[in-house]
């Protein structure tokens, strides 16, 4: 992981966007139909916020707002912390656990060129440690 770089993990992922007059539902709808967790908020193709799932529970279901009228604009993270699509992805990952979020939008000389997730971050460890955990159950099971 340490070698990586941000820009090898979005790589050819489709980048969810929308504009902040949406509604929640029909972002909720594009975010399940997609299988992301969040939505980049764009003004002129500039981005001006994420809406996440989080964001979902957190900002309108358990606050009583409205998914039907209430829009993107008025729940989701203005201005976020962004990344740059050439940093190290070890440095992502400290990023999102030092201000506690799960998705980070990436940038490219100042476009949005991605989304990178803690899933994405840790995607092929995640692998190798499932593969561990098989190896040494088929072991236990020899033994």
């Amino acid at each position: 992981m340490p070698s990586r770089k941000v820009r090898d993990v979005i790589q050819g992922k489709k980048i969810l966007t929308a504009t902040g007059g949406l509604s929640v539902r029909e972002a909720a709808r594009e975010m399940a139909r997609a299988q992301v967790g969040s939505i980049m908020i764009l003004d002129s193709s500039q981005l001006v916020g994420i809406f996440t799932e989080r964001d979902l529970l957190v900002r309108v279901v358990a606050a009583g707002f409205d998914p039907d009228t209430t829009r993107l604009d008025a729940v989701m993270t203005r201005n976020p912390q962004t990344i740059d699509a050439d940093r190290p992805l070890g440095h992502a990952l400290h990023l999102m656990h030092e201000c506690g979020f799960r998705h980070m939008p990436v940038l490219d000389r100042e476009s949005l060129a991605g989304v990178v997730s803690a899933r994405d971050v840790l995607g092929s460890e995640l692998l190798a440690f499932e593969g561990e955990i098989a190896r040494r159950e088929m072991i236990t099971q020899i033994l």
